[in-house]
């Protein structure tokens, strides 16, 4: 009898203690900056779902407050505000921050780069986030895969490129690497914020531009001005997004909050990724309705950006032991995966695609 009163008052006593461990948990608030414009909820969407997790998963303790950009700092500045403690913590693509050092880019995508479904293989399970880990700690920051566009259309032009001599003196938007490598052909990079694509389209301020995609180009309306889409995108055969973090501050966060954080980017990590995908399709379609020509790049626009990438990468790898480091890691895995996607997707879908004209035509 006094055994069993012992264990029903020891019960009672856990059952009344859990909530004052919970409580006992500090309330934390923290600021995010986006570089993406907030219209877009796809990729400004992946930072809004971390807050939503993190609030949802700690009973609203842990707090993230999203803010666009300009609203805390610029769009291409949430590198620096991370690094100086300004803000938290930045979602944000780091091939915009290539020119502080070439291997930013590798964090991103860079020309004849990774598909979306390989670049997670080789950050999960390829070593590639330990290697961009060590990376960041020189910059006081801690990168987390937060999002992947897939892979992007290659652009929006005013007239239809129908040879390499016609991109020569062409101002481009570009963001990170792949301007490097358009250099080399002859076009004039433009590094722009995504918001302010449409104004200098409209001004003239450049001729063309890349950006994401159908549903995130449609929504901000460049196929009112250039009518012209091209792809694929050889410099950015996906596009994945990142978290920064501030070292201090994540080292001053909880264990578990340090957990629910992590397992929230890569909530946001799957979910952006599937919205491109769920979504482009019926975009691309009403884009082509309102006008717009959709064309390949021609042959020697892809042969002229395939050896300059490899000229460029060649050139970085002799001087920068950071990015010959990194790119080893990187560029073997991707062949590794060329290789079996010979045998898997590869295959298969270019099976599906001829049993389907094959049956549209009969």
């Amino acid at each position: 009898m006094e055994r069993r009163a012992f264990i029903q008052t020891a019960a009672v006593g856990s059952a009344l203690a859990a909530p004052a461990i919970v409580r006992a948990q500090p309330q934390i608030r923290w600021r995010l900056a986006s570089s993406w414009p907030k219209p877009l909820d796809t990729i400004y969407g992946g930072a809004e779902t971390v807050a939503k997790r993190v609030a949802a998963a700690t009973g609203g303790r842990f707090e993230i407050s999203v803010h666009g950009p300009g609203e805390i700092v610029p769009a291409l500045g949430v590198a620096d505000a991370v690094q100086q403690g300004t803000v938290e913590c930045a979602h944000t693509a780091s091939v915009f921050f290539f020119g502080k050092d070439p291997t930013f880019a590798l964090d991103g995508q860079i020309p004849f780069g990774m598909t979306s479904r390989q670049m997670t293989a080789w950050m999960y399970s390829g070593g590639g986030l330990q290697l961009l880990r060590d990376f960041y700690r020189d910059y006081n920051i801690v990168n987390f895969a937060c999002g992947n566009t897939g892979t992007q259309m290659g652009g929006w032009f005013r007239k239809e490129v129908k040879s390499l001599a016609d991109v020569k003196g062409l101002k481009f938007r570009i963001g990170g690497f792949g301007g490097l490598v358009l250099q080399r052909l002859g076009f004039v990079p433009q590094n722009l914020p995504g918001g302010d694509i449409y104004t200098a389209l409209e001004k003239g301020s450049i001729d063309g531009s890349e950006f994401i995609g159908p549903y995130d180009d449609e929504k901000l309306g460049f196929y009112k001005i250039a009518k012209t889409y091209h792809y694929p995108s050889y410099w950015d055969p996906c596009g994945q997004i990142t978290m920064y973090v501030n070292a201090k501050a994540w080292e001053a966060l909880p264990k578990d909050y340090q957990q629910i954080f992590e397992m929230a980017c890569s909530d946001a990590h799957v979910e952006m990724q599937a919205k491109y995908d769920a979504r482009n399709p019926e975009a691309l379609r009403r884009l082509v309705a309102n006008g717009v020509k959709v064309r390949p790049f021609p042959k020697d626009v892809g042969v002229a950006a395939w050896k300059a990438s490899n000229d460029i990468y060649a050139e970085l790898s002799e001087k920068n032991q950071k990015w010959s480091k990194i790119y080893n890691s990187f560029v073997k895995f991707r062949d590794d995966q060329i290789l079996w996607s010979r045998f898997s997707e590869g295959a298969y879908d270019s099976l599906l695609q001829q049993m389907r004209n094959a049956s549209s035509k009969g």
